[in-house]
């Protein structure tokens, strides 16, 4: 799965939000966000999120229902700078525009931060990011930083 590259100085408006709420959680909620995320996407996006909760703020939004239950989070900064992901929304929300406001709000937060791109690693749905943020593929950048040799090694 190749990287895209997002220019940060065109994104496009913020969507409207209906029956969810993205925001950033505090710091003591980690341990229920990073649960949900291990639970519901696997050991290695946990591992990965868990170090948007060691930057204040935390680099990590949510999306929640109006019953505050979890539907969906989007990462910054967390494999290497000037990088968003992991992102995953449940199964059972997605097609809502979840995913879209998720990665929307954490774009706008990089660019506040003073970036002027990011780079969404090992983008799987690619399209879906050319649809939102002008996401473009990196040429050449596959399996890019997830290529680490430590990768199946003792």
């Amino acid at each position: 799965m190749p990287d895209l590259l997002v220019p940060l100085y065109s994104l496009s408006s913020l969507p409207v939000l209906e029956g969810f709420w993205v925001g950033r959680p505090l710091p003591h909620q980690s341990e229920k966000v990073l649960d949900f995320i291990g639970e519901t996407f696997g050991s290695s996006w946990k591992a990965e999120a868990s170090s948007a909760f060691g930057s204040v703020p935390p680099r990590i939004k949510v999306a929640v229902d109006e019953t505050g239950r979890l539907l969906g989070f989007c990462c910054w900064d967390c494999t290497s700078l000037g990088f968003l992901g992991p992102i995953g929304v449940t199964e059972a929300a997605r097609g809502r525009g979840i995913g879209k406001a998720l990665v929307l709000s954490v774009l706008y937060s990089m660019r506040e931060a003073g970036y002027a791109y990011a780079v969404i690693g090992g983008a799987g749905p690619v399209d879906f990011f050319r649809s939102i943020c002008d996401a473009r593929v990196i040429e050449g950048s596959d399996p890019g930083i997830y290529g680490n040799p430590i990768q199946g090694r003792t």
